[in-house]
């Protein structure tokens, strides 16, 4: 198969679909791979890291989505890339569709075959292929809500560790999945005080078991939220619904009711935030403040830390991508139920329901199983 891959064009997206390392794994299979000129070089990955792994550098995006059979990327496609996606085509990579409307219309208009990282599965019903970024963006939440909440760039002026004498910011974590676990093991690092909210109780065990008491797990109730958020210095938002656009956990009169200067991080922003007062920023302009909160909605975090961010995110899409290579979107997607549950959409069916019932109304969608669409 030849598989392309694009620079992204996101703002401030320095990662890219495939590493060298990457492609020589593809290469070593038998298949093809183009590069987009440069699209690694922000990072270290030069073009003739990826000539000596076995890639031909193309000039132009345009020409990458003309050649490739399957496109690989990080970031959801823009409106003039999907543009560019052909009937048969496979595009493997975060798709995120359920809040966004304009990329789902393109994906089902372009006949394409649309693989999202963010929905395959694994054997334990967890998420392999968001986890890698999940626990990036967790851990940053803390570095990012941390310098927020220095007095110059807007905050409360508090240090999160607090100092001898002078007690710990707090910091509240709503969801105890990967993301909170990560944000958890920074912020207590840091010294700061942590409370996090979850609706398992099973959870809420485990995870006062790996912290040793050292966090306060509460369970998650609408007073819960009230109570904590009015009190924190900075909230992580660190729901997830896979596949489906996250829920307004806090709302305008929650957030009106916290302290001046505190900090929000929405993790959840790609798939539409769960703040209501959030909208998505960029890293060149991350933050805006409503209410005296200040909010940090960036929807592409784990580009702050493009590096680390491309070689996790290689390490676990990397086996996936390998099949559809080896055996074809169909046959690939029919032998892994797995790899199955990332298809979103195929030939201008749209095979996840979480989409259809976010966009179903809006866009006239109906759901389609993923198998009778694949077999169509």
């Amino acid at each position: 198969m030849l598989v392309g891959v694009p620079k992204e064009i996101k703002n401030h997206e320095y990662r890219v679909g495939l590493t060298p390392a990457a492609v020589k794994e593809f290469v070593a299979h038998g298949h093809s791979v183009i590069v987009e000129k440069d699209a690694g070089t922000s990072i270290g990955f030069l073009d003739e890291m990826y000539e000596n792994a076995g890639a031909r550098i193309i000039e132009t995006a345009q020409e990458i989505f003309a050649e490739a059979e399957m496109i690989v990327k990080v970031k959801e496609p823009q409106p003039n890339e999907c543009l560019m996606l052909k009937e048969g085509q496979i595009l493997y990579t975060y798709l995120h569709l359920a809040p966004d409307a304009t990329q789902t219309e393109l994906l089902v208009a372009s006949g394409a075959t649309c693989v999202a990282y963010e929905t395959v599965t694994d054997n334990k019903g967890g998420l392999p292929l968001l986890a890698p970024m999940s626990e990036v963006a967790g851990r940053m939440s803390i570095q990012a809500g941390a310098h927020y909440l220095e007095k110059a760039h807007g905050g409360s002026g508090t240090l999160l560790g607090g100092v001898p004498g002078v007690a710990p910011g707090k910091v509240l974590i709503i969801g105890g999945g990967v993301v909170g676990t990560q944000a958890a093991k920074m912020a207590v690092g840091l010294g700061a005080e942590v409370v996090i909210l979850d609706r398992s109780l099973p959870r809420l065990r485990e995870l006062d078991d790996i912290f040793l008491g050292r966090i306060h797990t509460v369970y998650s109730t609408e007073e819960a939220i009230e109570h904590y958020s009015s009190r924190a210095d900075l909230v992580v938002g660190a729901v997830l619904i896979p596949g489906a656009a996250a829920p307004k956990l806090l709302n305008a009169e929650h957030i009106k009711a916290m302290r001046p200067g505190s900090v929000l991080v929405d993790v959840a922003i790609d798939q539409g935030g769960c703040f209501e007062t959030s909208k998505a920023t960029t890293h060149q302009d991350p933050v805006y403040i409503i209410d005296d909160v200040v909010h940090y909605c960036v929807a592409n975090m784990p580009g702050g830390v493009a590096r680390t961010s491309t070689i996790a995110l290689n390490n676990a899409t990397l086996p996936f991508g390998l099949a559809l290579a080896n055996k074809g979107a169909k046959q690939a997607m029919l032998d892994d139920k797995n790899l199955l549950n990332g298809l979103n959409v195929h030939k201008g069916l749209v095979t996840y329901k979480a989409v259809v019932d976010a966009l179903g109304k809006q866009l006239n969608l109906t759901y389609c199983d993923a198998v009778e669409a694949l077999n169509k």
